[in-house]
């Protein structure tokens, strides 16, 4: 029996001897209405073209016409429900931006907002505080505290995000997603109470006191990274057995649109703290500071993310309560509860240069963002020699913040258009940062100099773009997306807890070495990352997630080389992965009987179920089989006629 003899004929490449294609030809015992049903599910048109063949299987011109064409449908429809809502109402676009991308982000927003602040209020400190808070030398030649504390804030800070990554990550894949989200959200909040209120009986105390709130609040910044990008994630695809459009062409949006929100947490947090200090500095941004102004300023730069943070443990908690149910799915597929041990030994077998590249990737990308500062520091003193005032530097931090933003929107439009995508965009801009950072390291005071430090600003703000429009963005996406539902937030949690390892090499390596060594040792990373990235990292930009979900089961069922499906197509496969011939098996004809024949069982297992009484499962929607999908199977399926019972299809 020919797969005809099921449906739609498979989709494959263009033939090689005949004019004729198999994959329109008459399907014996379909009707046209069937046909057409079948196409859309097994062949939806934003994939595959007419002749049934995918994408990626296309020469390099008709892939371009096809990518494009889909693109530009999707944005037409797109603008026309964009204007369709503003004649209804014109705010309703806010609403669904505000429900779809701000407050999935909310967590990175409030995160990205504290932890900027930090940075942010040291040179305030260091004015206002100097016999504590400047390191012991000739601006501060009678210490009243242990400076090694004051260095510690840098440190224990990054160690609790990688603590929260870890351990969050694991609680995600045990647990579920939402009680990650919930755990994340009120240890925050808390972390935030105890960042505003730290004091001591001396400045000593105080500081210890605040170095320990700033780490327990890390630990749920660092379990934001995880629960974040697989909720979201998962969140953008439907409930069914079925692939969704959305997930298919916006999953990268969807994602990238809740981590940029930390780039709009760190510009409102410039924002505030500009304005609090000109209210309580008497309207002036100028030194000296006082004590008073100073602890004003700052406790309620805290204060303010702590009552978005005590809304976000109440909406997570009464209004996600679907945040764990593609997990859940997952699991009951496998018969697993808790955490899935086999996935994660699995993982390390079938992932393991994958994780190579979601990890080592990162810890690159972390060592430029560190290095990005560089430049600010660098050419801020040269325009301004003299200056005391923390204000310049805000404002220079203001209008790199506006830069970084612009890099972070311009990812997340480009970050699923399939000629360029993730892969690409994160090489590219490993690229340019490796360019922008090794131009200045060999013409260090050339570039210094007054006539030439525009130049130097220029590179500055170039190196932030290309960081968000590029491995920043990208290493958040692809940490969970190359990995099965099951581990996705474990290996998400690794993946950036490596990166935060690289924060912490450059904390500790730029207090030993000068600022021109520092600029000779940062462009090897970007070189670094663009390899790991180019050999390593599968570019996922346009496969389906439930495709990927699909060839995990056959791997953890022991069939890998049964698996004929896009998931092992070479477009959708590292370098190294590719010379380990792991898409040998891809055979879009045998893959769309699979299909046919999964279709088919699940259908039938449907069927048994309804008769039983027993069909409220969460992984089933009656929608996903339409009365024609149910008419030709009820056809051609042996033993089902009418309403009469069959039985499950045997594991």
């Amino acid at each position: 029996m020919s797969v005809r003899d099921y449906g739609v004929a498979a989709p494959h490449g263009p033939n090689m001897d005949t004019d004729r294609h198999v994959a329109t030809a008459d399907v014996q015992g379909m009707s046209p209405q069937e046909a057409a049903v079948f196409q859309s599910i097994l062949k939806p048109d934003d994939m595959y073209d007419e002749n049934g063949t995918y994408w990626a299987d296309m020469n390099i011109f008709r892939r371009i016409r096809f990518v494009n064409h889909v693109d530009a449908q999707e944005s037409k429809k797109e603008l026309s429900t964009i204007g369709r809502m503003m004649k209804t109402d014109p705010l309703s676009p806010l609403g669904f931006y505000t429900r779809n991308m701000i407050i999935p982000g909310a967590g990175l927003l409030l995160e990205g907002y504290v932890l900027f602040s930090i940075g942010n209020v040291k040179p305030l400190f260091q004015s206002s505080f100097p016999s504590c808070w400047q390191q012991p030398g000739a601006k501060n030649p009678n210490p009243i505290c242990n400076y090694t504390w004051v260095e510690a804030i840098d440190y224990l800070e990054i160690v609790g995000i990688i603590l929260g990554q870890i351990l969050v990550g694991i609680i995600g894949d045990w647990i579920g997603r939402r009680w990650g989200l919930i755990q994340d959200a009120v240890i925050m909040f808390i972390g935030l109470i105890m960042l505003t209120a730290s004091w001591g009986v001396t400045q000593n105390g105080w500081i210890i006191c605040y170095v320990w709130s700033l780490f327990f609040y890390g630990i749920g910044v660092g379990g934001e990274y995880p629960m974040t990008a697989t909720s979201g994630m998962e969140n953008a695809v439907g409930s069914g057995k079925v692939s969704t459009r959305e997930d298919r062409l916006h999953r990268g949006r969807k994602v990238t649109s809740a981590f940029l929100m930390q780039g709009w947490g760190q510009f409102f947090n410039q924002v505030i703290l500009i304005l609090l200090l000109l209210i309580f500095h008497h309207g002036s941004g100028n030194p000296p500071y006082s004590h008073v102004a100073t602890q004003w300023t700052y406790r309620i730069s805290f204060a303010i993310p702590a009552v978005g943070t005590l809304w976000l443990v109440y909406y997570r908690t009464y209004k996600m309560k679907a945040a764990s149910k593609q997990l859940d799915v997952a699991k009951r597929k496998s018969n697993v509860t808790g955490y899935d041990k086999k996935a994660l030994s699995y993982t390390f077998t079938y992932f393991g240069p994958r994780l190579i590249a979601t990890a080592g990737g990162w810890y690159a990308n972390d060592i430029f963002f560190y290095g990005n500062k560089l430049f600010q520091n660098n050419f801020i003193a040269v325009i301004t020699p003299n200056n005391k005032s923390v204000m310049v530097g805000w404002l220079y931090n203001l209008i790199n913040v506006g830069v970084s933003l612009v890099g972070y929107y311009l990812a997340s439009f480009l970050i699923d258009y399939k000629l360029y995508g993730r892969k690409w965009m994160q090489i590219i801009g490993f690229m340019l940062c490796f360019i922008l950072f090794i131009v200045p390291a060999f013409n260090f005071d050339y570039y210094r100099s007054d006539a030439h430090v525009k130049e130097f600003q220029t590179m500055y703000f170039l190196s932030s773009f290309f960081n968000q429009f590029g491995p920043n963005s990208v290493s958040f996406l692809v940490a969970a997306e190359v990995f099965p539902t099951p581990i996705r937030a474990t290996a998400h949690g690794f993946s950036a807890a490596c990166g935060k390892a690289g924060a912490l090499t450059a904390a500790v390596l730029y207090n030993y070495i000068d600022d021109q060594t520092k600029f000779y040792v940062v462009p090897w990373f970007g070189l670094a990352g663009a390899i790991v990235t180019w050999l390593f990292l599968p570019d996922t930009t346009g496969l389906d997630l439930k495709e990927q979900e699909r060839r995990w089961h056959f791997i953890r069922s022991g069939r890998e080389h049964e698996y004929h499906g896009i998931a092992i197509h070479p477009k959708h496969l590292s370098f190294w992965e590719r010379i380990r011939g792991v898409g040998k098996y891809y055979d879009p004809a045998l893959d769309y009987q699979q299909k046919l024949d999964e279709l088919r069982g699940e259908w039938v297992e449907r069927q048994a179920l309804k008769a039983e009484e027993k069909a409220e499962h969460d992984d089933f929607d009656d929608d996903e089989y339409s009365s024609h999908v149910s008419s030709f199977f009820g056809r051609t399926t042996h033993g089902v006629n009418g309403n009469e019972k069959v039985a499950p299809p045997s594991e």
